[in-house]
């Protein structure tokens, strides 16, 4: 093959990445351009469609022309977006009908208690391997189906395409030729049957989403179609496309059960490979399909723990409350503190995710005295990370029967050695930061590459994972037994507030 490369390109929650890597898994060009958050009311989270494709667009080419390629140079292009973010647009003009409204939007959290008084949450968990809430992509379709004038009428008459961020940019990118998912995406919806890979008719009418909206669902590893919007990329394929944090969980080499990473980005997503058969989380975890690698391919599963604000709690200290100028500075204010002078930070601005699922709770700082200072809040931010990963840890090993020999981490935030210390210390295994840290990309390339034969298989990328730091238990564990028993106390309080 002449083409040497792969292009990545990685829509998140306040930026777009592009990055281009070679046949090693090297990153050869890097390009990344953030964009604004709109907050229209309280618990609403928006973002303009128009950002999510300028952006992408922008940063393609820029690393594109970093790394001096052409489109004959590049072997395919592979797709990865934050989950469950919901948009709506017209199918004949391309134009959105509305703002997209952001997976940590909670404006559906009344609909969600409504359906579940209805006796329904235990009918969407068995199909759907999610607990209705209204982070998934299923109830803010509905909302916009029934908010924006028209809507409903023109879904009906096929006159509008639904779509999470991953079919919005391949609809972009292939000039409105292919209206399309995969099921990794497809999964985070409510909609979709965990075991069948297909819609769901059934849950579609309970929610009054008309079929004529939904885009097709394909394969997390095939060729979807051709680059026609962009000139310097025109023919490339589209060739691999996956939710952030299962492309994450392959671009850790995450390939068989038991193995797991934890993803420190603006939430923390804790996921473990849990194999071709689906396991029912006791503990509100969710069942989530990992990929699909090839149109005859099996399905794969993983179970999953979401934080909603990670890596954002540092954001808000910079931009709320400006004790930071940059967010590299946490750790060194943190470090001004020996610890945490018994101040706990529970980061529940957009309510908390698994394994409390409570939409109604709202961030809270407690433990505080005249003693306490800014280096205790951000050394008490940071610790709220790891303490959330943690409940998640322990009720993923009590979920899969399989105690956790390591986690592999990546993300943003990982970049913080105190913050990885701190996780290592509460879950007493080893936490390993690799090589190539930017693993939610260089996930979406390999699934991209293995479309294209651009890759043999997982055995071959599987030795090209590597470890750049391992961090191992030091602190003494009754110590951390304790510090997570007013953590816990800490969480309880925020619980139900709004």
């Amino acid at each position: 093959m002449s083409a040497e490369f792969i292009l990545a390109l990685d829509q998140g929650t306040t930026s777009t990445r592009a990055i281009v890597f070679d046949h090693a898994g090297r990153a050869r060009a890097t390009a990344q351009q953030e964009f604004p958050q709109h907050f229209p009311r309280a618990g609403w989270v928006e973002h303009d469609p128009r950002d999510l494709w300028e952006t992408t667009r922008r940063v393609a080419l820029a690393a594109v022309a970093e790394a001096n390629l052409t489109a004959a140079d590049l072997a395919a292009v592979g797709l990865t977006n934050q989950r469950e973010t919901t948009l709506l647009w017209d199918r004949r003009t391309g134009e959105p009908v509305a703002p997209a409204i952001v997976w940590q939007d909670r404006r559906t959290a009344d609909f969600c208690a409504r359906l579940a008084a209805r006796g329904l949450g235990p009918l969407f968990r068995k199909r759907t391997g999610l607990v209705l809430d209204p982070y998934f992509s299923g109830t803010k379709l509905r909302w916009l189906l029934d908010h924006v004038p028209g809507a409903r009428r023109r879904a009906n008459r096929g006159e509008l395409a639904f779509g999470t961020v991953d079919t919005w940019l391949l609809w972009q990118l292939t000039g409105g030729r292919v209206h399309a998912t995969e099921v990794s995406n497809a999964s985070r919806t409510l909609l979709l049957n965990l075991r069948t890979g297909a819609w769901d008719d059934e849950l579609l009418g309970l929610l009054r989403i008309p079929r004529e909206v939904l885009p097709e669902v394909r394969a997390t590893s095939e060729v979807l179609g051709e680059i026609s919007a962009l000139p310097a990329l025109r023919g490339v394929p589209v060739a691999g496309m996956a939710g952030d944090q299962q492309a994450a969980l392959f671009g850790q080499a995450c390939f068989r059960p038991g193995m797991a990473k934890n993803t420190y980005g603006t939430g923390c997503f804790l996921l473990q490979h849990t194999g071709t058969q689906p396991i029912a989380s006791r503990h509100q975890l969710l069942t989530t399909i990992a990929w699909k690698l090839g149109p005859q391919a099996p399905l794969e599963y993983a179970l999953e723990g979401s934080v909603f604000i990670g890596g954002a709690v540092v954001q808000w200290l910079r931009d709320g409350l400006g004790l930071i100028a940059r967010s590299s500075d946490i750790e060194s204010l943190a470090a001004r503190a020996v610890d945490n002078g018994g101040v706990y930070v529970v980061p529940a601005f957009a309510g908390l995710g698994a394994p409390h699922w409570d939409p109604a709770a709202r961030g809270a700082i407690l433990g505080l005295t005249r003693g306490t200072t800014a280096a205790h809040l951000a050394r008490a931010a940071i610790e709220s990370i790891a303490y959330q990963s943690a409940d998640l840890l322990g009720a993923m090993q009590a979920d899969s029967g399989r105690k956790l020999r390591e986690l592999r981490v990546d993300g943003g935030a990982t970049v913080n050695d105190a913050l990885l210390q701190f996780q290592s210390d509460l879950l007493r295994v080893p936490v390993i930061r690799p090589q190539v840290t930017e693993t939610t990309a260089l996930g979406a390339a390999y699934l991209a590459g293995l479309a294209v034969g651009f890759w043999r298989d997982r055995s071959q990328l599987a030795q090209r994972w590597a470890r750049q730091r391992t961090f191992t238990p030091q602190a003494p564990r009754g110590a951390m037994a304790r510090l997570q028993v007013d953590w816990r106390r800490a969480v309880e309080r925020a619980k139900a507030w709004a």
